[in-house]
């Protein structure tokens, strides 16, 4: 009967064995979970739903924090969440949630990669849309000397945190600052995303403000123009796209 007992009796490899895979089971829900809360949160942001949608983020938080408070889904999921305070104007509440993402970010990846990057460009937009110009220059400086560095000085990204400082400068009336790099945005856009895109138009719409501004009216007629042309071939490419 001794025998028969100790047979009976799991060994501690499956022990360890059972113990791994229910840990790899509640994980895998766990992703499960946290995913279709960021796809929920995706699809209230898409109808315009923001209320909803900081609802789910702020739901979707405490899903990441069970991988870990320092896991990158954490600092994803508060990125999602700053930017509906941010669109639903709530600069103060967005604020520290970007802070806490940024943290997140930094241990995880280090001061220098495109994660870091895209959170101090947030926040330095955050504090220019707070009229805290003081604040918002170094964070975008930094996010744009990041992306030169990682990215390279000719990638889109380089090109969208160009605008971003440019729009700064230009919200403080010094239009000689704002100008070359409105400039530069262009012409990495054209360069990387070709003559037609919605981006390229963007940077012309953004570039004939600041002329307009600057009281150089012919010039922006002509950037408006350009902007024009490629948003009616865009209109109409999408138009005449073939259904299925």
């Amino acid at each position: 009967m001794e025998n028969l007992a100790l047979c009976a009796r799991p060994s501690t490899a499956f022990l360890f064995y059972a113990v791994w895979l229910l840990a790899c089971t509640l994980s895998a829900c766990a992703q499960e979970t946290w995913e279709s809360a960021m796809q929920a949160g995706h699809r209230a942001i898409q109808r315009g739903d923001y209320a909803e949608a900081e609802r789910i983020y702020a739901a979707a938080v405490v899903k990441a924090e069970a991988f870990g408070r320092k896991d990158r889904r954490v600092a994803v999921t508060l990125s999602q969440l700053a930017q509906v305070y941010a669109a639903q104007g709530k600069y103060v509440e967005a604020e520290p949630v970007y802070l806490r993402a940024l943290e997140i970010y930094q241990d995880v990846h280090g001061e220098e990669h495109p994660d870091v990057a895209a959170t101090l460009n947030n926040l330095g937009v955050l504090h220019r849309m707070h009229g805290q110009y003081a604040q918002a220059e170094p964070l975008l400086e930094r996010a744009l000397t990041i992306k030169e560095k990682v990215l390279g000085r000719d990638h889109p990204d380089v090109a969208l945190s160009l605008s971003n400082l440019a729009r700064l400068h230009m919200a403080q009336g010094h239009y000689a600052q704002a100008e070359p790099l409105y400039q530069r945005a262009l012409a990495i856009r054209e360069k990387a995303l070709g003559g037609d895109h919605p981006d390229v138009a963007k940077s012309l719409e953004d570039y004939a403000a600041l002329l307009r501004k600057a009281r150089r009216e012919e010039e922006a007629v002509k950037l408006e123009e350009r902007a024009a042309a490629i948003r009616s071939r865009q209109s109409r490419a999408s138009v005449a796209k073939p259904l299925g």
